[in-house]
């Protein structure tokens, strides 16, 4: 053990340094998600330009060696000299951390960008970036390697006097990131949500990778309005209005836009200079209490509540509630860099009040609108008051029996939930053979009976009711909605263990509803995996082989030749394999391939909207998801 610890070895990082030494403390992480956050990074700088009305238009391209431009017309970087560093801002700008136009010098009225971290950090964590800024007739240009500068700001050209904007392009360091590879279908869906959020803004994204060369334009007059209408597609509304509230209070812009539909599931996403903040925050407190308080006086004053009626709780009323709140800021305080919630307390009273009045007044002038929405949040009510009682039920034998657990759960026998995984495996046989399988003290089974109840279509009272959720609810000990508690998981592994066949992956996927839309944070927290059992097993000279893929078996094949001595199986089911089988493939830990579910919350909206298009009642969004998504299909089993 080294006890010296002498003053040399206090390290100071300069510069740059610090972000290539731990690069997780700017951006989360140096894997997918990390690597997409570099784009987000220099697009929020144009739309800041776009925030304070100079932007018109924003211009994304991935180039074939997954390097990216984003080319904005705003006013461009300012090319002065700044006094204090004594060099160009723009490089000032891209070197120094903790730099930037948004600290109170009056560059910006409102931005997403407050810590002056964005563009250094993107700069430090690229093999290279090159900066071109067209401003007062001149064209300027600075180039950088891994954060260091390559040569002073140069002017290279000229520009009409009339043209502004700023052109930065990035290659992301190989030796910082585990991948690479930029993802079209998670920009898309960043960058379209940007647009909606920034009315009359023009979003172009282009991928040079593609033969022919893909591109989207996002441009939406409407703003956030169109923003719900494209949120409910694959549902349907229960009235034509999407009602709008937009004002100013205490320094906050608010602008509201929500519709209900017939689906039962709640979905509201609030945003702060269009930052998703989807922890919530103040704002989002403003806008369910402004909506629970105006629904409710309303009812009462148009004596649709009886006197003896309690309260609509705010949960009854958003039942089947698409929302947008967004809110525009000076001087926003998130949690932390990654900015997952919003602490102002001005935020919470402003968007109450806005929202208050402008419902209020709406709901006057559209009585049939208004009767609509509380039949719906009624029948919620009573659905809500009936699941109480099924639970309490539920509560009162689980007490009497002494936590009863399901019978058909073949349980574990270590106690602590590190240790132990659960099996939700389809059918009696295969529970079968997985309870014979299993290592007994750590895995526990719990056989499903035929395909669960698709929780998409019904409200809380049925899903108490139905005997297979229950026995889930009741096996995990974590309770669901209101009740969940995350810290009496019983298991720290649950895994879904379905036949590799289409009605394996409609289970698998009504069991992912079930989970997504009432224990989400089971996933969040990265407890959730699929089972991988094998597709082929071969056999040749009394040795055996599994395949788990079409390459693979092909790969197997090439090595031990093709021939008649080859025996193959295609495996339809988990039913077909032995117990022994069963271990060796799917459960035994040193060997089995398990996918871990993960969901990215930067994505909530889309994640919503694809369980209703694919677990919704409306066919047609349905069948425009398989046709636009069969070419990415793998393994189909024709």
């Amino acid at each position: 053990m080294n006890r010296d610890y002498t003053a040399d070895q206090i390290q100071i990082l300069e510069g740059l340094e610090a972000v290539r030494k731990r690069p997780g403390m700017y951006i989360d992480d140096t894997s997918f998600r990390g690597l997409h956050h570099l784009v987000y990074e220099i697009v929020d700088n144009s739309i800041d330009e776009a925030l304070a009305g100079y932007c018109k238009q924003i211009q994304v391209t991935i180039h074939k060696d997954n390097s990216i431009t984003v080319e904005d017309d705003g006013r461009g970087i300012p090319t002065g000299i700044n006094h204090k560093a004594g060099k160009p801002a723009v490089e000032v700008v891209f070197t120094v951390l903790h730099a930037g136009g948004k600290f109170g010098g009056g560059g910006y009225k409102v931005s997403g960008g407050l810590h002056g971290v964005g563009a250094s950090v993107v700069n430090a964590l690229s093999e290279w970036l090159e900066v071109t800024i067209c401003n007062e007739g001149k064209l300027y240009k600075q180039r950088y390697e891994r954060g260091r500068v390559c040569y002073p700001l140069e002017v290279i050209g000229t520009c009409k006097p009339n043209i502004t904007g700023t052109t930065v392009s990035f290659l992301p360091d190989k030796k910082m990131f585990e991948v690479t590879e930029f993802d079209f279908k998670t920009l898309q869906i960043r960058l379209r949500e940007m647009a909606f959020l920034t009315k009359g803004l023009k979003i172009i994204l282009t991928d040079e990778r593609e033969d022919p060369v893909r591109s989207k334009v996002y441009h939406y007059e409407g703003g956030i309005r169109e923003f719900v209408q494209y949120l409910n597609r694959s549902t349907t509304p229960i009235y034509e209005d999407i009602i709008y509230c937009e004002g100013t209070k205490d320094g906050v812009e608010v602008e509201v836009a929500f519709q209900h539909n017939d689906a039962y599931s709640e979905n509201c996403y609030s945003f702060v200079n269009n930052i998703n903040t989807h922890e919530g925050g103040t704002h989002l407190a403003g806008f369910k209490n402004a909506v629970t308080k105006t629904f409710n006086e309303y009812a009462r004053k148009n004596k649709l509540l009886k006197d003896s009626d309690s309260n609509l709780s705010g949960e009854d009323i958003r039942e089947g509630l698409t929302a947008i709140i967004s809110v525009k800021i000076s001087e926003p305080q998130f949690g932390g860099q990654t900015k997952h919630s919003l602490g102002n307390t001005e935020a919470r009273g402003a968007v109450d009040s806005i929202v208050s009045e402008r419902l209020g007044i709406y709901l006057e002038q559209n009585p049939q609108v208004a009767k609509m929405i509380l039949e719906k949040s009624i029948m919620a009510q009573r659905a809500r008051e009936a699941a109480r009682k099924a639970r309490d039920l539920t509560r009162r034998k689980s007490a009497l029996d002494g936590f009863a657990l399901p019978g058909k759960l073949a349980d574990c026998s270590d106690k602590n939930p590190e240790n132990c995984e659960i099996y939700l495996v389809e059918g009696d046989s295969a529970g079968g053979s997985a309870k014979t399988a299993r290592n007994r003290m750590t895995q526990a089974i719990l056989p499903l009976r035929g395909k669960i109840l698709n929780v998409e279509k019904a409200r809380l009272d049925r899903i108490y009711g139905n005997e297979e959720i229950k026995s889930m609810i009741t096996a995990f000990g974590t309770g669901i909605h209101e009740d969940f508690d995350i810290s009496k998981l019983r298991y720290h592994k649950i895994i879904i263990m379905a036949d590799a066949d289409v009605d394996g992956a409609h289970i698998s996927t009504l069991l992912l509803t079930f989970l997504y839309r009432f224990m989400p944070e089971l996933i969040k927290q990265g407890y959730v995996y699929l089972a991988q059992p094998p597709l082929f097993k071969i056999e040749k000279n009394k040795k055996v082989w599994y395949a788990y893929t079409d390459e693979e078996l092909n790969n197997i094949l090439q090595e031990i030749g093709r021939d008649q001595g080859n025996k193959i199986q295609r495996y339809k089911g988990l039913g077909e394999m032995d117990a022994e089988q069963l271990w060796e493939t799917t459960m035994d830990p040193e060997k089995r391939i398990l996918l871990r579910v993960t969901m990215n919350e930067e994505e909530s909206s889309e994640i919503d909207l694809t369980f209703k298009t694919l677990m919704g009642d409306k066919v047609e969004p349905r069948k425009e998801f398989i046709e636009t998504n069969a070419k990415y299909v793998k393994n189909l089993d024709i």
